[in-house]
């Protein structure tokens, strides 16, 4: 689609969604003034450490969200967990997204859009919701499986043998990995909250979609601090069972020390060289011995 083709069918009021993979500058610039966006909208796109957030400007919506994905190796050195950009402006009639990289799938956001086609008389509002509920939907994705790790990490702690230092090695990388993720996921809840106080735009149709899609993110967000409870648990819990067998063992030291101190006593007193019952004389031996077994006993 050219920048003339994009023009006519914004100013016909056609349903537009256009997507730019790694739009240069230019690019960037050049959309701008087609669309006459704001230039705030265009430093919010190239910044790069920015978080996920909704900003308004006139009859524009700025947005950007991040994705979550979550490596199955458990070795790798900066963390699992990987997040992808997707910044966009909601336009009256037209969606415009812009991806930095090619991570993110997009033909599933299509197929999905196409699904509920129905939804797509409602506006632009159906694009945007359709978009977001995949970005949530890939947050359930890796928060389940932090899920299904944080069980393992309990079976295995209350396992027979005794958890060391590797143990204590993934409950950190699982925590820092949790924190990365909750990164992404609680700002959603700011995102689709301020999208929803500007959806008059969208319809009364698209009400209870994206009444859903808050719902989710909520879900999201709660199941992701029940998660980091449940972290914390675990490493206490691990220091409580560290702290717990110490004890034992100190016990066991303590008690056969006792019981080692029970012949050093007895054959140093009969190894004196002075006379005692049994002195220079096989009594003495079994005096000695039978001391010991029954003392120690």
């Amino acid at each position: 689609m050219t920048a003339d083709e994009l023009k006519d069918r914004v100013a016909a009021g056609d349903l537009v969604w256009l997507d730019l993979l790694r739009p240069s500058s230019s690019d960037l610039e050049e959309l701008r003034a087609l669309l006459d966006l704001s230039p705030a909208a265009i430093e919010d796109v190239t910044a790069s450490h920015d978080r996920s957030k909704v900003v308004r400007h006139g009859t524009t919506i700025f947005f950007r969200v991040s994705t979550a994905d979550l490596e199955t190796s458990a070795d790798a050195p900066e963390g699992r967990v990987h997040s992808h950009r997707i910044s966009g402006w909601v336009l009256p009639q037209a969606l415009v997204t812009v991806r930095m990289d090619d991570a993110v799938d997009m033909g599933q956001v299509v197929t999905r859009w196409e699904d509920n086609s129905d939804l797509l008389r409602a506006g632009v509002g159906a694009l945007v919701h359709g978009l977001l509920d995949h970005v949530v939907d890939g947050h359930f994705d890796a928060i389940q499986q932090l899920d299904n790790e944080v069980e393992e990490l309990e079976d295995e702690l209350f396992a027979e043998r005794n958890t060391g230092r590797d143990f204590a090695r993934r409950v950190y990388r699982f925590r820092k990995d949790l924190v990365a993720l909750r990164r992404i996921v609680l700002p959603m809840r700011e995102v689709v909250n301020a999208l929803v106080r500007h959806r008059e735009r969208n319809g009364s149709e698209l009400d209870h979609w994206y009444d859903d899609l808050y719902d989710h993110v909520l879900r999201a967000s709660e199941w992701t601090e029940s998660l980091r409870d449940m972290a914390t648990t675990v490493f206490e819990t691990h220091l409580s069972l560290q702290d717990s067998r110490l004890n034992v063992v100190m016990k066991k030291l303590a008690g056969w020390g006792a019981i080692i101190a029970i012949p050093t006593a007895i054959t140093g007193w009969f190894g004196q060289n002075i006379p005692y019952p049994g002195y220079l004389a096989p009594l003495g031996l079994w005096m000695s011995v039978a001391l010991i077994v029954v003392l120690a006993g």
